[in-house]
């Protein structure tokens, strides 16, 4: 399951206090309205299903033996922590069988409790997030249970173990799946539209994730269906390899810098040395851009630090889009930004480095009643032309953005190629 995450947008009205008090109001409009939206949906499904649902006790005990398992999940990783931002958890493992075990209705409360229970025992965050969130996967669940309800009316045959139902609990719960991500990749995009879509939905990972929460979650269905008894034995490899994915989770947050997302520097450096050892492996070419914000002291100083992050993370995200998905782009400290362009020549790191510099220059970020626009300034150095090595290459690029500087900012600069003294001709050796 992944866990929503948007970027927040200060507000044009002044009504600072007030967004203090309220984050939900410093978003966008269109934002605003689809959270809502979503939310408002969800409550009228609870207050409908509630009122057409006859709760027996050994479903409530299903359920809160499921919802037993799931705080047990989240009390067994709280100590981990959890990285901000969008986070990946192991939670469908028991909301899925609420939805397939249980009435729809059951399949709506699921999530209320357990992101209760993660926003008091885990990591408390924006109010409205969580409350989204609960929202997206209630009502993922809810359809998909709908489904599977209809299609199979009496649930006791899934663990009979016959071939049809158990194809069409995975049909309703990658249903579940498509739909949850739909929901939050939605907001995602909503919150920053430049975001491109295929950085919301699914990329390898996420969607080797969502195959691995499909299966826990129906053998946990089918265990459950069989004998309650039988969580006992489920719960162990579920709460093992939540571990290890929120601690893989938690190595990637160390090697990214927190304001922007990018790599830091030091991750940066490491992924940069096996570029420029591949690069000389393969005899290709590489290149070395040093981007930085122009006049940034003055943001900081006229709108506050807090807008100037927003204008960092928005720099950084117009660089994620503007790059390919191999080129290594990181923060390099303050305003300055370094990107690596693999298999790149003069001519391609020119051209990428002016499509950065025009993208940036069109950015707007909103802060109280104005619209911040900023502009970049880049140094260029070419492997083999301007240096062999990453300080080499480094210090190149570094002189080239002092100079693009000093000729008036927003502009990409080179350095000279390095002029290199010619090999001495071998002396021949006198005949006998």
């Amino acid at each position: 399951m992944a866990a929503s995450s948007h970027t927040s947008v200060k507000p044009r009205d002044g009504v600072s206090d007030l967004v203090g008090r309220w984050p939900l109001l410093g978003q966008r409009q269109a934002l605003v309205v689809y959270l809502c939206g979503i939310v408002t949906l969800d409550l009228v499904a609870i207050v409908a299903f509630v009122a057409q649902t006859e709760f027996l006790l050994p479903q409530l005990l299903t359920f809160a033996a499921l919802m037993g398992c799931g705080a047990v999940c989240i009390e067994a990783t709280r100590r981990l922590g959890m990285p901000a931002g969008v986070s990946r958890d192991l939670l469908s493992a028991w909301w899925l069988p609420v939805a397939l075990l249980l009435p729809p209705v059951y399949a709506l409360f699921a999530p209320i409790l357990l992101q209760i229970l993660l926003q008091w025992r885990v990591r408390a965050t924006v109010l409205y997030r969580r409350v989204f969130s609960s929202a997206a996967i209630g009502l993922a669940g809810c359809t998909a249970s709908v489904v599977f309800h209809s299609l199979v009316p009496d649930v006791s045959v899934l663990w009979l173990g016959l071939g049809g139902p158990i194809l069409l609990a995975v049909g309703c719960a990658a249903l579940f799946a498509v739909l949850n991500t739909a929901l939050i990749a939605v907001a995602a995009h909503t919150a920053d539209p430049d975001t491109r879509w295929r950085d919301v939905l699914w990329d390898r990972e996420s969607l080797l994730l969502d195959v691995v929460e499909l299966c826990l979650g129906v053998i946990v269905a089918i265990a459950c269906g069989i004998n309650l008894a039988l969580l006992l034995l489920t719960l162990p490899p579920v709460v093992l390899l939540q571990r290890s994915l929120l601690h893989a989770q938690l190595q990637a947050a160390a090697r990214t810098d927190a304001k922007t997302g990018l790599l830091n520097a030091a991750a940066w450096q490491r992924e940069a040395d096996t570029e420029i050892v591949r690069a000389r492996r393969t005899g290709e070419t590489l290149a070395l851009l040093i981007i930085d914000i122009d006049h940034f002291k003055r943001v900081n100083d006229t709108y506050g630090h807090l807008v100037g992050d927003q204008v960092l993370a928005g720099v950084a995200a117009t660089l994620r889009t503007q790059l390919r998905d191999y080129d290594v782009v990181g923060r390099f400290g303050g305003e300055e930004f370094v990107v690596l362009l693999p298999r790149a020549d003069v001519a391609e790191a020119r051209r990428v480095a002016e499509r950065l510099r025009s993208r940036v220059g069109r950015m707007a970020i909103a802060a109280d009643d104005a619209l911040i626009t900023v502009t970049i300034s880049a140094g260029v150095a070419v492997m083999s032309l301007h240096g062999d090595d990453l300080i080499e290459l480094l210090a190149a690029a570094d002189l080239a953005l002092y100079r693009a500087k000093e000729l008036g900012r927003d502009r990409i600069c080179l350095p000279a190629p390095v002029q290199r003294p010619p090999r001495p001709e071998p002396t021949p050796e006198p005949q006998p």
